[in-house]
């Protein structure tokens, strides 16, 4: 995994090339759009993520904030990670089955989908999953899953 050291956005994506900056901009646009309210954008981990503040869940097994998904350029790929997605199989079912019907060939881990290309991932499934999990429906799979 590529970690930047990059403290905001802007400068993450600045040190990306030009073919990748405008992919990871598409994609991040689709993401801020569809975003549920009370998540923020900010960097971590070495990536974009978009997260539900320590003040609104203070009570996490880290001590930091939720990553409710991420926005990454690796060595050899870009990825999405979709931690709604990983955390409730109904949603895994209902994102598989979208990302399929798109055509497009799925690359994906537990929560994280890779692509190449900007062409290769169908952004508005992955508007769709981003809308699909409420801050409070994700809080209440977190607590469900720490049980």
């Amino acid at each position: 995994m590529v970690q930047s050291s990059a403290t905001t956005v802007k400068d993450y994506l600045a040190e990306l090339p030009e073919e990748r900056r405008k992919a990871i901009s598409k994609v991040r646009a689709v993401i801020r759009k569809n975003l549920p309210k009370g998540i923020v954008e900010t960097m971590n981990w070495g990536m974009i993520t978009y997260e539900i503040p320590l003040k609104t869940v203070p009570d996490t097994y880290n001590g930091k904030p939720l990553m409710y998904a991420g926005l990454a350029s690796q060595k050899n790929h870009m990825a999405v990670y979709l931690s709604n997605v990983y955390a409730d199989p109904e949603i895994t079912e209902w994102f598989l089955d979208a990302y399929k019907a798109t055509g497009k060939k799925l690359d994906m881990g537990k929560s994280c989908v890779r692509f190449k290309k900007l062409e290769n991932l169908p952004l508005e499934v992955i508007g769709e999953a981003i809308a699909h999990t409420s801050l409070e429906d994700f809080v209440e799979l977190y607590d469900n899953a720490r049980r």
